[in-house]
Protein backbone atom coordinates (compact mmCIF):
# COMPACT_ATOMS: atom_id res chain seq x y z
CA UNK A 1 0.00 0.00 0.00
CA UNK A 2 1.37 3.44 -1.09
CA UNK A 3 2.20 5.96 1.97
CA UNK A 4 0.28 8.96 2.06
CA UNK A 5 2.31 12.43 3.51
CA UNK A 6 1.01 14.62 5.46
CA UNK A 7 2.53 17.31 7.21
CA UNK A 8 5.95 15.48 7.84
CA UNK A 9 3.93 12.39 9.12
CA UNK A 10 3.56 8.98 7.46
CA UNK A 11 -0.28 7.80 7.14
CA UNK A 12 -1.31 4.56 5.72
CA UNK A 13 -4.61 3.75 3.62
CA UNK A 14 -6.56 0.85 5.77
CA UNK A 15 -8.45 -1.43 4.46
CA UNK A 16 -11.48 -2.13 6.58
CA UNK A 17 -12.56 -5.93 5.95
CA UNK A 18 -16.76 -5.85 6.22
CA UNK A 19 -17.82 -7.92 9.32
CA UNK A 20 -21.16 -8.49 9.93
CA UNK A 21 -20.93 -11.17 12.77
CA UNK A 22 -19.36 -12.00 15.41
CA UNK A 23 -19.43 -12.97 18.98
CA UNK A 24 -18.06 -11.15 22.06
CA UNK A 25 -18.00 -11.54 25.91
CA UNK A 26 -19.21 -9.16 28.43
CA UNK A 27 -18.89 -8.22 31.83
CA UNK A 28 -20.45 -5.40 33.56
CA UNK A 29 -18.81 -4.01 36.90
CA UNK A 30 -19.31 -5.60 39.95
CA UNK A 31 -20.43 -3.08 43.25
CA UNK A 32 -18.09 -2.36 45.56
CA UNK A 33 -18.17 -3.80 49.07
CA UNK A 34 -19.27 -1.81 52.11
CA UNK A 35 -17.06 -1.10 54.82
CA UNK A 36 -16.69 -2.09 58.36
CA UNK A 37 -15.54 1.33 60.04
CA UNK A 38 -15.70 3.07 63.34
CA UNK A 39 -15.23 6.67 64.49
CA UNK A 40 -11.59 6.58 66.51
CA UNK A 41 -10.74 10.04 67.74
CA UNK A 42 -9.15 11.21 71.00
CA UNK A 43 -12.30 13.81 71.64
CA UNK A 44 -14.83 11.20 70.86
CA UNK A 45 -15.22 8.79 73.11
CA UNK A 46 -18.70 7.16 71.69
CA UNK A 47 -17.56 7.44 68.07
CA UNK A 48 -19.98 5.19 65.63
CA UNK A 49 -19.79 3.27 62.99
CA UNK A 50 -18.96 5.14 59.89
CA UNK A 51 -18.62 2.58 57.20
CA UNK A 52 -19.07 3.91 53.93
CA UNK A 53 -21.08 2.12 50.89
CA UNK A 54 -19.48 0.86 47.95
CA UNK A 55 -19.78 2.34 44.92
CA UNK A 56 -22.16 0.51 41.84
CA UNK A 57 -20.33 -1.12 39.10
CA UNK A 58 -19.96 0.09 35.57
CA UNK A 59 -22.69 -0.35 33.07
CA UNK A 60 -21.98 -2.40 29.52
CA UNK A 61 -23.84 -0.01 27.08
CA UNK A 62 -23.69 -0.29 22.94
CA UNK A 63 -24.40 3.04 21.11
CA UNK A 64 -25.58 3.27 17.39
CA UNK A 65 -22.95 5.33 15.21
CA UNK A 66 -23.69 5.96 11.66
CA UNK A 67 -19.98 6.79 10.92
CA UNK A 68 -19.54 2.97 11.35
CA UNK A 69 -20.60 0.52 8.81
CA UNK A 70 -19.07 -2.91 9.97
CA UNK A 71 -17.84 -4.59 13.56
CA UNK A 72 -14.48 -4.65 11.98
CA UNK A 73 -13.45 -2.62 15.74
CA UNK A 74 -14.92 -5.48 18.04
CA UNK A 75 -12.97 -8.15 15.97
CA UNK A 76 -9.76 -8.57 18.06
CA UNK A 77 -10.58 -7.74 21.73
CA UNK A 78 -13.64 -10.73 22.62
CA UNK A 79 -13.91 -9.57 26.20
CA UNK A 80 -15.09 -6.59 27.53
CA UNK A 81 -14.93 -5.41 30.86
CA UNK A 82 -16.74 -2.10 32.60
CA UNK A 83 -14.81 -0.77 36.02
CA UNK A 84 -16.15 -2.18 39.17
CA UNK A 85 -17.06 0.23 41.70
CA UNK A 86 -15.00 1.72 44.28
CA UNK A 87 -14.94 -0.02 48.29
CA UNK A 88 -16.31 2.10 51.05
CA UNK A 89 -13.74 3.30 53.24
CA UNK A 90 -13.87 4.44 57.07
CA UNK A 91 -14.87 8.22 57.70
CA UNK A 92 -17.84 8.48 55.85
CA UNK A 93 -16.41 7.53 52.42
CA UNK A 94 -18.58 5.94 49.81
CA UNK A 95 -16.76 4.09 46.98
CA UNK A 96 -16.91 6.19 43.57
CA UNK A 97 -19.49 4.49 40.82
CA UNK A 98 -17.54 2.63 38.33
CA UNK A 99 -16.81 3.98 34.71
CA UNK A 100 -19.97 3.01 32.07
CA UNK A 101 -18.16 1.29 29.04
CA UNK A 102 -20.30 2.12 25.43
CA UNK A 103 -19.64 0.14 22.63
CA UNK A 104 -20.27 1.95 19.77
CA UNK A 105 -21.97 -0.33 16.89
CA UNK A 106 -23.02 0.74 12.83
CA UNK A 107 -26.69 1.40 12.80
CA UNK A 108 -28.57 -1.36 12.23
CA UNK A 109 -26.82 -4.13 15.02
CA UNK A 110 -28.67 -6.55 16.70
CA UNK A 111 -27.65 -7.68 19.84
CA UNK A 112 -28.60 -11.18 20.98
CA UNK A 113 -27.72 -13.76 24.12
CA UNK A 114 -25.65 -16.24 22.01
CA UNK A 115 -26.46 -18.87 24.65
CA UNK A 116 -30.73 -18.57 24.26
CA UNK A 117 -30.79 -16.13 21.20
CA UNK A 118 -32.63 -14.06 22.80
CA UNK A 119 -33.14 -10.70 21.81
CA UNK A 120 -31.32 -7.79 24.19
CA UNK A 121 -30.84 -4.65 21.86
CA UNK A 122 -31.83 -3.75 18.18
CA UNK A 123 -29.66 -0.29 17.38
CA UNK A 124 -31.24 1.41 14.38
CA UNK A 125 -30.86 5.31 15.27
CA UNK A 126 -27.70 7.25 15.66
CA UNK A 127 -26.82 8.14 19.38
CA UNK A 128 -29.16 5.27 20.56
CA UNK A 129 -28.36 3.83 23.84
CA UNK A 130 -28.84 0.33 25.11
CA UNK A 131 -27.85 -0.83 28.52
CA UNK A 132 -27.13 -4.94 27.72
CA UNK A 133 -25.51 -6.04 30.95
CA UNK A 134 -25.97 -3.69 34.09
CA UNK A 135 -23.49 -3.50 36.92
CA UNK A 136 -23.97 -4.89 40.29
CA UNK A 137 -25.13 -2.48 43.25
CA UNK A 138 -22.27 -1.46 45.49
CA UNK A 139 -22.62 -2.74 49.18
CA UNK A 140 -23.90 -1.05 52.23
CA UNK A 141 -21.33 -0.29 54.87
CA UNK A 142 -22.06 -0.38 58.77
CA UNK A 143 -23.69 3.09 59.27
CA UNK A 144 -26.61 1.78 57.12
CA UNK A 145 -27.43 -0.56 59.78
CA UNK A 146 -27.81 1.46 63.31
CA UNK A 147 -30.75 1.05 64.96
CA UNK A 148 -31.77 1.96 68.48
CA UNK A 149 -31.38 -1.12 69.90
CA UNK A 150 -27.90 -2.28 67.45
CA UNK A 151 -25.38 0.98 67.92
CA UNK A 152 -22.33 -0.81 66.44
CA UNK A 153 -23.07 -3.01 63.67
CA UNK A 154 -20.14 -4.64 62.87
CA UNK A 155 -21.15 -5.88 59.69
CA UNK A 156 -21.61 -4.78 56.04
CA UNK A 157 -22.95 -5.50 52.98
CA UNK A 158 -20.81 -7.18 50.02
CA UNK A 159 -21.33 -5.78 46.73
CA UNK A 160 -23.53 -7.68 44.07
CA UNK A 161 -22.16 -9.31 40.52
CA UNK A 162 -21.84 -7.25 37.34
CA UNK A 163 -24.41 -8.93 34.92
CA UNK A 164 -22.41 -11.01 32.55
CA UNK A 165 -23.38 -12.39 28.75
CA UNK A 166 -21.95 -14.18 26.20
CA UNK A 167 -23.38 -11.57 22.94
CA UNK A 168 -23.99 -12.49 19.25
CA UNK A 169 -23.63 -9.53 17.31
CA UNK A 170 -25.64 -9.20 13.81
CA UNK A 171 -25.60 -6.41 11.65
CA UNK A 172 -28.39 -5.99 9.37
CA UNK A 173 -27.81 -2.99 7.32
CA UNK A 174 -30.48 -0.47 7.10
CA UNK A 175 -31.22 0.76 3.19
CA UNK A 176 -34.43 1.81 1.38
CA UNK A 177 -33.85 -0.45 -1.36
CA UNK A 178 -31.90 -3.90 -1.78
CA UNK A 179 -30.90 -4.96 -5.32
CA UNK A 180 -31.21 -8.48 -6.02
CA UNK A 181 -30.37 -11.79 -8.13
CA UNK A 182 -27.69 -13.69 -9.40
CA UNK A 183 -23.80 -13.10 -9.54
CA UNK A 184 -23.15 -10.95 -12.00
CA UNK A 185 -26.26 -9.29 -13.08
CA UNK A 186 -25.13 -6.03 -13.33
CA UNK A 187 -25.59 -4.93 -9.85
CA UNK A 188 -22.84 -3.17 -8.81
CA UNK A 189 -22.54 -1.65 -12.03
CA UNK A 190 -25.77 -0.09 -11.55
CA UNK A 191 -25.13 1.65 -8.21
CA UNK A 192 -21.51 2.42 -9.32
CA UNK A 193 -23.69 4.73 -12.03
CA UNK A 194 -26.63 6.29 -10.00
CA UNK A 195 -24.85 6.88 -6.75
CA UNK A 196 -21.32 8.06 -5.39
CA UNK A 197 -20.71 4.29 -4.28
CA UNK A 198 -17.63 2.65 -6.00
CA UNK A 199 -18.07 -0.94 -5.79
CA UNK A 200 -15.81 -2.97 -7.56
CA UNK A 201 -16.68 -4.65 -11.06
CA UNK A 202 -15.35 -6.97 -13.25
CA UNK A 203 -16.94 -9.52 -16.18
CA UNK A 204 -16.97 -12.86 -13.74
CA UNK A 205 -19.34 -14.32 -11.19
CA UNK A 206 -18.98 -13.28 -7.70
CA UNK A 207 -17.40 -9.69 -7.60
CA UNK A 208 -19.39 -8.78 -4.99
CA UNK A 209 -18.44 -9.70 -1.77
CA UNK A 210 -19.98 -7.76 0.97
CA UNK A 211 -22.73 -5.18 0.39
CA UNK A 212 -22.18 -1.67 -1.09
CA UNK A 213 -24.20 1.32 0.15
CA UNK A 214 -25.00 4.18 -2.31
CA UNK A 215 -27.00 7.05 -1.71
CA UNK A 216 -29.20 8.55 -4.43
CA UNK A 217 -30.64 11.64 -5.25
CA UNK A 218 -34.06 11.69 -6.48
CA UNK A 219 -36.55 14.11 -8.08
CA UNK A 220 -39.62 13.23 -5.80
CA UNK A 221 -37.54 11.95 -2.89
CA UNK A 222 -34.59 14.15 -1.56
CA UNK A 223 -32.20 11.48 -1.14
CA UNK A 224 -32.31 7.34 -0.68
CA UNK A 225 -29.99 4.54 0.42
CA UNK A 226 -29.56 1.56 -1.78
CA UNK A 227 -28.11 -1.59 -1.72
CA UNK A 228 -26.07 -3.81 -3.86
CA UNK A 229 -26.23 -7.34 -2.22
CA UNK A 230 -24.23 -10.08 -3.06
CA UNK A 231 -25.21 -12.20 -5.63
CA UNK A 232 -27.36 -15.09 -4.76
CA UNK A 233 -27.93 -18.66 -5.74
CA UNK A 234 -29.95 -21.83 -5.40
CA UNK A 235 -29.78 -23.11 -1.96
CA UNK A 236 -28.73 -19.58 -0.64
CA UNK A 237 -31.58 -20.26 2.03
CA UNK A 238 -29.53 -22.80 3.60
CA UNK A 239 -26.13 -21.17 3.29
CA UNK A 240 -24.80 -22.35 -0.04
CA UNK A 241 -22.87 -19.28 -1.59
CA UNK A 242 -22.78 -16.48 0.21
CA UNK A 243 -26.43 -17.43 1.46
CA UNK A 244 -28.09 -16.26 4.25
CA UNK A 245 -25.16 -14.26 5.41
CA UNK A 246 -26.58 -10.92 2.91
CA UNK A 247 -30.05 -12.34 2.99
CA UNK A 248 -30.48 -11.17 6.31
CA UNK A 249 -29.20 -7.83 5.01
CA UNK A 250 -32.51 -7.37 3.32
CA UNK A 251 -34.73 -7.75 5.91
CA UNK A 252 -34.95 -4.12 6.72
CA UNK A 253 -35.31 -3.05 3.30
CA UNK A 254 -38.44 -1.03 2.15
CA UNK A 255 -38.51 -2.48 -1.79
CA UNK A 256 -36.48 -5.05 -3.42
CA UNK A 257 -35.29 -4.49 -7.02
CA UNK A 258 -34.78 -7.80 -8.74
CA UNK A 259 -31.93 -7.59 -11.36
CA UNK A 260 -32.03 -10.31 -14.25
CA UNK A 261 -29.23 -10.38 -16.74
CA UNK A 262 -30.83 -10.38 -20.28
CA UNK A 263 -27.30 -11.59 -22.35
CA UNK A 264 -27.38 -14.68 -20.98
CA UNK A 265 -28.53 -18.05 -22.82
CA UNK A 266 -30.02 -19.86 -19.96
CA UNK A 267 -33.70 -19.20 -19.29
CA UNK A 268 -34.22 -15.86 -17.28
CA UNK A 269 -37.67 -17.25 -16.36
CA UNK A 270 -35.74 -19.81 -14.34
CA UNK A 271 -33.49 -17.52 -12.69
CA UNK A 272 -36.07 -15.61 -11.75
CA UNK A 273 -37.94 -18.05 -10.44
CA UNK A 274 -35.02 -19.57 -8.70
CA UNK A 275 -34.04 -16.31 -6.97
CA UNK A 276 -38.01 -15.87 -5.30
CA UNK A 277 -38.11 -19.53 -4.34
CA UNK A 278 -34.98 -19.34 -2.53
CA UNK A 279 -36.11 -15.72 -0.73
CA UNK A 280 -39.71 -17.35 -0.03
CA UNK A 281 -37.68 -20.44 1.92
CA UNK A 282 -35.57 -17.78 3.54
CA UNK A 283 -38.79 -15.58 4.93
CA UNK A 284 -42.48 -14.95 4.32
CA UNK A 285 -41.93 -11.88 5.20
CA UNK A 286 -39.12 -10.70 3.09
CA UNK A 287 -40.99 -12.47 0.08
CA UNK A 288 -43.91 -10.42 0.70
CA UNK A 289 -42.20 -6.83 -0.17
CA UNK A 290 -42.66 -4.82 -3.12
CA UNK A 291 -40.06 -5.75 -5.91
CA UNK A 292 -39.45 -4.15 -9.01
CA UNK A 293 -38.44 -6.79 -11.56
CA UNK A 294 -35.39 -5.19 -14.16
CA UNK A 295 -33.82 -6.95 -17.08
CA UNK A 296 -30.41 -5.89 -17.42
CA UNK A 297 -27.56 -5.41 -19.96
CA UNK A 298 -30.61 -4.80 -22.48
CA UNK A 299 -27.60 -3.59 -24.87
CA UNK A 300 -26.12 -7.11 -25.11
CA UNK A 301 -30.02 -8.99 -24.99
CA UNK A 302 -30.09 -12.51 -25.95
CA UNK A 303 -34.06 -11.50 -28.03
CA UNK A 304 -35.25 -15.21 -27.56
CA UNK A 305 -34.88 -15.23 -23.85
CA UNK A 306 -35.69 -11.85 -23.09
CA UNK A 307 -39.18 -12.28 -25.34
CA UNK A 308 -39.75 -15.23 -23.67
CA UNK A 309 -39.54 -13.08 -20.35
CA UNK A 310 -41.24 -10.31 -21.49
CA UNK A 311 -44.27 -12.81 -22.05
CA UNK A 312 -43.78 -13.75 -18.46
CA UNK A 313 -43.92 -10.48 -16.96
CA UNK A 314 -47.48 -10.05 -19.19
CA UNK A 315 -48.90 -13.08 -18.43
CA UNK A 316 -48.29 -12.45 -14.41
CA UNK A 317 -49.71 -8.75 -14.86
CA UNK A 318 -46.44 -7.38 -13.97
CA UNK A 319 -45.52 -5.17 -16.59
CA UNK A 320 -46.13 -1.97 -13.84
CA UNK A 321 -43.07 -2.79 -11.93
CA UNK A 322 -40.82 -3.98 -14.91
CA UNK A 323 -37.97 -2.14 -16.35
CA UNK A 324 -35.54 -2.53 -18.99
CA UNK A 325 -32.04 -1.22 -18.41
CA UNK A 326 -28.71 -1.13 -19.64
CA UNK A 327 -25.99 0.50 -17.17
CA UNK A 328 -22.99 0.75 -19.67
CA UNK A 329 -25.39 3.16 -22.21
CA UNK A 330 -27.57 4.49 -19.17
CA UNK A 331 -30.69 3.26 -21.17
CA UNK A 332 -33.70 3.88 -18.99
CA UNK A 333 -31.54 3.99 -15.65
CA UNK A 334 -33.53 7.32 -15.24
CA UNK A 335 -36.53 5.54 -15.94
CA UNK A 336 -35.76 3.00 -12.97
CA UNK A 337 -35.10 5.73 -10.48
CA UNK A 338 -38.30 7.38 -10.68
CA UNK A 339 -40.37 3.90 -10.50
CA UNK A 340 -38.01 3.54 -7.18
CA UNK A 341 -38.98 6.50 -6.06
CA UNK A 342 -42.92 6.01 -6.75
CA UNK A 343 -42.55 2.65 -4.97
CA UNK A 344 -41.38 4.50 -1.40
CA UNK A 345 -43.52 7.05 -1.84
CA UNK A 346 -46.42 4.89 -1.69
CA UNK A 347 -44.62 2.82 0.79
CA UNK A 348 -44.31 5.79 3.16
CA UNK A 349 -47.45 6.81 2.54
CA UNK A 350 -49.16 3.45 4.16
CA UNK A 351 -47.17 3.51 6.88
CA UNK A 352 -48.04 7.36 7.61
CA UNK A 353 -51.66 5.94 7.70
Amino acid sequence: MAPLFKRGAFCYNVIMKFIDEIKIKVKAGDGGNGCVSFRREKYVPRGGPDGGHGGDGGNIIFEGDNSKHTLFDLNYLHIYKAERGEHGRGKDQNGKNGQDLIIKVPLGTVIKNADNDEILADIIAHGQKEIVARGGKGGRGNMAFVTPTKRAPRYAEDGQKGEEFNLLLELKLIADVGIIGFPNAGKSTFISVVSAAKPKVADYPFTTLHPNLGVVKGKKIHSFVIADMPGLIEGAHEGVGLGIRFLKHMERTKLLVHFIDCSEDSSMIERYNIIRNEIKKYSMELFEKKEIIVSTKIDAANEKELNLFRKFIENNKLSGNYVEISSITRKNTEKLIELIEEKLLAYNNEKAI
